[in-house]
């Protein structure tokens, strides 16, 4: 049996195994919640362990090695520490982020400006997850190349099918718990790798016999994360940074923890497993410089052809086939954990963001279902297509995170904690950031020459990254600017982010509702109640006695009861009588087209009062449903 033979059985035995654990998660999705954000019950360690495999891509741990040999921990800035400071940043914000009622960033945006900004943005995180994917599939080809001399395709092929497989079944649960298979596969194979590294390069050697002489030896600059200056690494930090911060897919991790506390502690969790596996590839590439010294004296850009595999040409020339296939393994690994994680946050914005909102707003959950299944598709295999027109697996990850940087940073960021921002104003701040920064990457890798490093860097500092801080500031004087000369938004569109502006909206129904009522006692009956972390989940399903013309419930409904509103589209519709609008009772399409689905997620204290918040929006929903000649009852639990 020869090495390639053995790496497809193996790799057949792993993907078998994540997709059973799909399977498993299948047969207990109910809901979109449960699709899309793993029916908020995701704790700390699936948060951290998710987090960081999310982030940690084959392609990108073997360019780090590469950046390692040739640049020493001055390159930290270009990917190591933005990882590492991202995570960190995002769990200082968790507390806001966890409690607003959205299940992505579009969603979230319309619900603070307006809906004219959510398909623009829905489409931008689109194309920012499929860029972030090919530089999974690019990693991964890499490795089979160079390990079997495979084509391309071969990889695109495995990841794509793989990923498809296991995410459309378990969706953001598969994720989750592949994430933490996956996260362990890929560590392993690159501690592993470290010490086997560090033992060839003190076996035999000349002026290296110990590891004490080989980390002694490397040069003082080597050391030195400043070595390129303040000015360059605080470029680096605010081009990449906010990019990573605003990325729809650690947010939706933070939406689908228990609880606020999971969230912030599973990111702090995954900041350290990166920061273990990143002092890991530092040792690697230690290791390989003595190894191979003509990699490190060839220079950047130069060397990093040759850098960028070196892992794989030490795996291939000393390892046995079963070391090589497991290899493999390893790196396929850290290709799938992020390929899923891209696939999965871009498919929400095309069927929930765009599907759901424009298309289809009365779309069941069942159609829905099939819907976010046939999105996941759509990302891996767009993907799988660009793989293969993009050559530079960090620059591809770069021109990503700058687009994502340049256009939503301040629409979203400025959204959350500034109220005078406008839906006006965000728009500016999308347009003029979105389109100087793709004008000023499509310009650059026009101008620059082959193996010669890009143009604008050698315009001015300032245009470094592709120009990415020219084009956040001017996406921020739009922002800011537009957002001044405009109409401060309504209290409506401010209410899910800021208390003092739900106060002035809110009511309070729920204590006229008499305790001793039998139809409260029977209403009570039908509650499903389900405590995870800081709060409870209360959901009540009912069937009405005909079809639903749901865009006419929603405007009869409105017009009765003020107290309902539909900041992100007719799909969803709360009863906003309170601050907490997660705890608000929202109502929403079941499986069928007579289905109505209550929902709502209180405190844990706030339980009992909810109860009685369900039951009045219940009879408010009947009433308008009656009026319209359909009957909703309560019905008796068997």
């Amino acid at each position: 049996m020869d090495g390639y033979q053995i790496f497809l059985i193996m790799l057949a035995v792993y993907i078998s195994g994540l997709i059973a654990i799909g399977l498993y998660f299948a047969k207990r999705q109910h809901t979109v919640t449960d699709f899309w954000l793993a029916g908020r019950k995701v704790g700390a360690i699936g948060v951290g362990f998710s987090s960081a495999a999310s982030w940690l891509t084959a392609g990108g741990l073997l360019a780090v090695i590469g950046f390692f040999m040739l640049l020493g921990m001055g390159s930290i800035w270009g990917f190591v520490a933005p990882n590492i400071l991202a995570l960190l940043i995002i769990a200082i914000f968790v507390k806001k982020i966890k409690h607003l009622p959205a299940i992505t960033q579009p969603e979230l945006l319309e619900q603070r400006y307006s809906s004219s900004i959510r398909a623009p943005v829905g489409i931008i995180i689109t194309i920012v997850m499929v860029l972030f994917a090919v530089a999974d599939i690019k990693g991964f080809a890499m490795v089979l190349e160079i390990f079997y001399g495979l084509s391309p395709i071969y990889a695109a092929i495995i990841v794509a099918v793989a990923v498809s497989l296991y995410v459309t079944l378990g969706g953001l649960n598969a994720v989750v718990w592949t994430d933490i298979v996956q996260f362990i596969f890929l560590s392993i194979f690159i501690i592993a790798m470290a010490f086997f590294a560090v033992g060839a390069a003190t076996t035999g050697a000349v002026d290296v016999q110990t590891t004490s002489e080989l980390f002694s030896n490397v040069s003082t600059d080597w050391w030195n994360p400043f070595i390129i200056g303040m000015p360059m690494v605080l470029i680096f930090i605010f081009a990449i940074v906010p990019g990573w911060i605003t990325e729809q897919d650690p947010w939706q991790k933070v939406w689908a923890a228990k609880d606020s506390r999971s969230a912030r502690n599973g990111l702090i969790f995954g900041a350290l497993l990166v920061s273990i596996v990143f002092a890991a590839c530092a040792v690697v590439a230690i290791a390989l410089s003595s190894i191979y010294p003509e990699i490190p004296a060839a220079g950047f850009p130069m060397g990093m052809a040759q850098a960028e595999p070196a892992l794989l040409t030490f795996i291939i020339s000393t390892f046995s086939p079963v070391v090589i296939a497991l290899s493999a393994i390893g790196l396929a690994a850290a290709a799938m954990s992020c390929a899923d994680t891209f696939a999965t946050s871009g498919a929400s914005c095309l069927s929930r963001d765009i599907y759901q909102r424009f298309i289809k707003p009365d779309a069941t959950m069942k159609q829905m279902l099939v819907v976010n299944r046939i999105s996941v598709l759509v990302i891996v295999a767009a993907a799988t297509v660009c793989s293969f027109f993009i050559n530079s697996i960090i620059d591809a990850i770069h021109i990503a995170t700058f687009i994502a940087s340049a256009s939503y940073f301040f629409p979203l960021m400025g959204g959350l904690y500034w109220k005078r921002a406008t839906k006006e104003g965000a728009l500016a701040g999308l347009i003029v950031g979105a389109v100087v920064q793709i004008s000023l990457i499509v310009y650059d890798l026009a101008m620059t020459a082959p193996m010669a490093p890009p143009y604008l860097d050698t315009v001015h500092p300032l245009l470094v990254n592709h120009g990415i801080i020219v084009g956040m500031l001017l996406s921020g004087v739009a922002f800011f600017g537009v957002s001044f000369a405009t109409k401060p938004p309504s209290d409506v569109n401010l209410a899910p982010f800021f208390k003092e502006a739900a106060d002035k909206l809110s009511v309070n129904d729920a204590e006229t509702v008499d305790e001793n009522d039998q139809n409260y006692q029977k209403f009570l009956d039908i509650i499903d109640e389900n405590v995870i972390g800081e709060r409870a989940h209360l959901h009540v399903r009912l069937e009405s006695s005909a079809t639903l013309n749901w865009r006419k419930l929603v405007d009869h409904l409105r017009a009765d009861h003020p107290a309902w509103v539909s900041p992100s589209g007719i799909d969803t519709v709360y009863r906003l009588v309170q601050a907490d609008m997660l705890a608000c009772v929202s109502i929403t399409r079941g499986n069928t087209e007579k289905e109505i689905w209550f929902a709502s997620e209180p405190s844990v204290s706030g339980v009992g009062m909810q109860k009685k918040e369900l039951f009045v929006s219940f009879n408010e929903v009947s009433r308008t449903l009656e009026e319209i000649g359909i009957l909703l009852t309560i019905p008796n639990r068997d």
